[in-house]
């Protein structure tokens, strides 16, 4: 598969070295995927920054881009502080408050309470994260952090799917 100009030409689906062409220079262009799993004990924030720079590490891509999806529907990926415990314990009060467990208008509860609330607060968040790799290392500010953000109380064996590109 060719890229020209920022428009695709190939098949869909093809996975492995491509070129981007800028102008009359090709450039091998890398795409890797990869999986990482976190074993959840209960709500909270579950930093996972580390373990991908080590798939960045490994994949050899200098600059591009990494994306870090969760396959879930009751938890999230967040950018959040790494440095001060009490901001992401400020932020877990703060969904546990937006959406409580108890509210009695939520009809959804085939897990049990905390499955409609989950399901929100991943809706408020987000299930992936896209950021830019210079010089082989994530270009995340000072203090932060990429983190699994678990909505459910019990513990739960996470998927995230790790697709790195660039060159």
């Amino acid at each position: 598969m060719l890229f020209a100009f920022g428009r695709s030409i190939g098949r869909r689906g093809d996975l492995g070295m491509t070129s981007a062409c800028v102008g009359a220079l090709f450039v091998p262009v890398r795409i890797h995927h990869d999986q990482l799993e976190v074993r959840t004990h209960h709500k909270g924030l579950y930093e996972v920054t580390d373990e991908v720079q080590a798939k960045i590490d490994r994949s050899g891509v200098r600059n591009g881009t990494v994306t870090v999806f969760v396959q879930h529907t009751s938890c999230s990926i967040v950018i959040m502080e790494n440095a001060d415990a009490t901001a992401r314990d400020d932020l877990e009060e703060f969904f546990n408050r937006l959406v409580p467990e108890d509210a009695d208008y939520f009809t959804h509860g085939s897990e049990g309470s905390d499955d409609m609330p989950s399901h929100i607060r991943m809706a408020l968040t987000r299930t992936s994260e896209t950021i830019p790799i210079a010089d082989g290392r994530m270009q995340l500010g000072t203090w932060q952090g990429i983190f699994l953000f678990e909505h459910r109380r019990a513990p739960h064996h996470r998927k995230l799917f790790v697709t790195i590109i660039g060159e």
